[in-house]
């Protein structure tokens, strides 16, 4: 039996070659200098943070380059596909408007190479597997499952290196015959790669990102094609995949790097030129002392449900990326407040290779800012947009009172330096409860200050709301008449009470403080002024009568 003759029993119907499949994905008609990278997840689990870095940077890369950013679905590990993560990855692209240019999604496909799904390209990895095992590059493996433990039980107690190798690749000495014969006889199989590699020699492998590494060659059979459901593995999938779609930039984790003799190989054997490759660095997080790796099951901001849900713009946390991406973007946002992130000059030298520190309180600044040059109306929708999603309850009371909750976000806002209050949609509420009667009914739990007695601040509230405050009148008009008042009533201006404490019940902070608090049970809010004009007279007074027969 010959190569060929193995070869057609394995794949009877497979025709096409791998001239036929070039033909078929011809050259892209892009410019000299355009990338063509991709986004290729495993639907094996939900989106996470370093998937989503991964995305960011490849959105990058194409736009800057006018290239090409395309969605590869790599389900070849069909075992371990998790509902819903496809819809959650479309999901995310879509709602960080980060789409691709080519994609298949629902039977939906845009582009010209696809299908985009890896388990619906079946018939195209069994041509190039095919082609292997014809030119003796290839070959059927009948190791049994116990026989796969009790060489890696022996490997492991020797302490050898794990894999089929050498002696241990006990298929690869049978002959054509007697693979064909266990094949005919029904015995299971899967088609391993038939190394030409030795461990002993080294190449040179340079990465964007990390610069020239030494590897020792591959000499790993790895499988390439797998038993029952004939679907490649990762690693065989992803050299034809990226060979027809012409892909020229993979952007990957650090933790494949090991697998580069073993893609160096595979490339070198059919003859095709390899991608570039950005290995990314692990994502990491200040866990008390410790700098450790984010962890999907530990920290709830690995996942990219967290960001939505708690409401952050989304281009807030694309900058966050971003930053820990590369050096200097922080340096060009800065002087480039208003340009869109794609259009930043992103370098793979200019990563972390020891590892990006992913800081929460980072990104919180990060929002606050982006929320702080928001219009009160732009911020409103955003805020309702996320309630409605994401808590009924508040989407309900802002919804009623919108006039008033957009006056209470424009406070402080339009001025040289709004307000910087809000890291997300989800804060807005903890921070302005207060404006809305029904939930300020629920907590009449007052924090004064130095002023607390009751008596004494029935004496300042009384008068001042039946005759003093005016709606009517300017800012500087109501805090002259507050200062006017307070000097009555033996409460001095800061300059004075430091010259004199003894002399005074107390300073116009502590004046103002008891109107603060009356009216939202709270020593800490924006502008007591814009809050009293949204309030009015009205509702002021009863909030008097509630503190009178609550306090």
């Amino acid at each position: 039996m010959t190569n060929k003759e193995l070869a057609n029993l394995i794949f009877p119907n497979i025709t096409k070659t791998i001239e036929d499949y070039e033909k078929m994905y011809p050259e892209r008609n892009i410019d000299v200098g355009a990338k063509v990278v991709r986004f290729a997840p495993s639907p094996t689990g939900f989106m996470h943070i370093g998937n989503f870095m991964s995305a960011v940077i490849n959105y990058c890369l194409a736009k800057s380059s006018k290239g090409v950013f395309f969605l590869r679905n790599e389900d070849t590990d069909q075992a371990r596909t998790v509902e819903g993560a496809v819809d959650f990855i479309y999901h995310i692209l879509d709602f960080y408007n980060i789409m691709p240019d080519e994609y298949e999604y629902k039977g939906k496909i845009v582009g010209n190479y696809g299908p985009y799904i890896q388990s619906e390209r079946i018939e195209i990895y069994h041509a190039f597997v095919k082609h292997l095992i014809e030119i003796g590059r290839a070959y059927p493996c009948f190791l049994t499952k116990e026989e796969l433990e009790e060489i890696r039980e022996y490997q492991t107690k020797s302490k050898k290196r794990i894999g089929i190798y050498g002696k241990y690749a006990k298929s690869r000495n049978l002959t054509l015959d007697e693979a064909a014969e266990r094949i005919k006889k029904g015995e299971k199989f899967v088609i391993r790669f038939k190394s030409e590699g030795d461990f002993n020699k080294k190449f040179v492998f340079e990465d964007l990102t990390q610069g020239k590494i030494e590897f020792p060659e591959n000499d790993l059979d790895i499988p390439i094609m797998k038993s029952g459901d004939l679907l490649p593995t990762y690693h065989f999938a992803h050299l034809v995949d990226d060979h027809l779609m012409h892909t020229t930039h993979v952007v990957r984790g650090n933790e494949w790097l090991s697998s580069v003799p073993l893609h160096y190989e595979l490339f070198k054997t059919f003859g095709f030129k390899m991608p570039k490759y950005i290995h990314t660095s692990l994502i990491l997080k200040k866990d008390g002392d410790v700098i450790r790796k984010i962890s999907k099951r530990k920290d709830p901001e690995a996942l990219m449900f967290y960001y939505e849900e708690k409401g952050y713009p989304t281009i807030a946390v694309i900058d966050a990326v971003l930053t820990i991406a590369n050096s200097n973007y922080e340096e060009w946002r800065t002087n480039n407040p208003d340009k869109p992130f794609y259009e930043f000059p992103f370098s793979p030298k200019k990563m972390s290779v020891s590892g990006a520190l992913f800081d929460l309180d980072k990104l919180d600044n990060i929002s606050k800012n982006y929320i702080s040059k928001m219009s009160a109306p732009d911020l409103y929708q955003e805020y309702l947009n996320w309630a409605l999603k994401n808590d009924k309850h508040i989407y309900e009371i802002i919804s009623k009172e919108k006039s008033n909750t957009i006056k209470f976000l424009n406070i402080e806002r339009e001025v040289k330096k709004p307000r910087k209050d809000y890291e997300n949609y989800s804060s807005i509420f903890n921070k302005s409860w207060y404006m809305y009667d029904e939930e300020f009914n629920k907590k009449l739990d007052y924090h004064f200050g130095k002023i607390n007695d009751k008596k004494e601040i029935l004496n300042i509230m009384n008068n001042y709301l039946d005759s003093i405050y005016d709606f009517n009148d300017s800012q500087d008009e109501w805090f002259n008449k507050i200062k006017e008042y307070a000097k009555k009533l033996n409460y001095a201006d800061m300059k004075e009470y430091k010259e004199n404490p003894d002399s005074y019940k107390g300073n116009i902070a502590d004046f103002t403080t008891v109107i603060r608090v009356v009216l939202t049970t709270l020593d800490m809010t924006p502008n007591l002024y814009d809050i009293m004009q949204i309030l009015g007279s009205d509702r002021m007074l009863k909030r008097l009568e509630i503190f009178k027969n609550s306090y």
